[in-house]
């Protein structure tokens, strides 16, 4: 199910204890979206930065959304993805607060854009890992690795018109660890659906909330598409 609306008031409606797992990508905190100079390199940043700013993809979000995150899980089990900059906001409200255990997941990518003026390269991305008396349970050596290693994902974000989608196995493989079948695993901020079509692909039951739309639209036509070529014993 996409739910189109405001994710702090669709949230206010859902009962308390009611989800197994969140596993989201909320905005990013990105202070600065003016990109320096005058390069070509520097135009193409500027180009993603305005498209991030476009889509409210950089104010990040405040402890309301995740009070209400801690009220509808049965127990803590949340997968956030951030940049850096929030890492003190989340550690501060899930492990100081609410004593939750942790780990950081860090997609590593192999490619990343060629900007590191007076600061380290933008090469990496964290997702926290957050809970509390939940199921955690990776099968194998692969499932239990917390390093991703793998190029940003340009023909998936070129197909669903997301400018921060993350990779589909990444998020596939978090499900699998961190839910059972039949579960009902939340997105809170669904974007262009990748969670969905993981819960699809593993049997889960899923809810997306999304602001944008256009982006709800693009989430049900991922997860009809792979409903269908599954149908037809396709590869998606």
């Amino acid at each position: 199910m996409i739910i189109n609306g405001n994710s702090l008031e669709v949230l206010k409606t859902f009962e308390d204890n009611s989800v197994d797992l969140i596993c989201t990508d909320p905005p990013y905190l990105i202070e600065n979206t003016k990109a320096g100079g005058n390069s070509n390199l520097a135009k193409s940043i500027q180009g993603m930065n305005n498209e991030l700013k476009d889509g409210i993809l950089t104010e990040g979000i405040t402890n309301e959304y995740l009070e209400e995150m801690i009220r509808v899980m049965k127990n803590i089990n949340c997968y956030i993805w951030c940049n850096h900059k929030q890492i003190p906001q989340y550690l501060d409200f899930f492990t100081n607060k609410y004593k939750c255990k942790f780990d950081i997941i860090i997609w590593n990518k192999t490619n990343p854009m060629p900007l590191f003026n007076n600061k380290y390269m933008t090469d990496k991305e964290y997702c926290l890992y957050f809970r509390k008396n939940s199921y955690c349970n990776p099968e194998c050596y692969e499932d239990a690795k917390t390093v991703f290693y793998q190029p940003i994902n340009i023909k998936d974000k070129k197909l669903w018109k997301h400018p921060t989608i993350k990779p589909l196995n990444i998020i596939k493989n978090l499900i699998k660890n961190s839910s059972k079948k039949n579960e009902l695993v939340l997105d809170p901020f669904c974007g262009s659906g990748t969670t969905g079509v993981a819960c699809k692909m593993l049997n889960r039951n899923f809810i997306g909330i999304d602001l944008d739309p256009e982006y709800c639209k693009i989430s049900e036509a991922r997860i009809k598409a792979y409903e269908e070529e599954n149908k037809q014993g396709k590869l998606i």
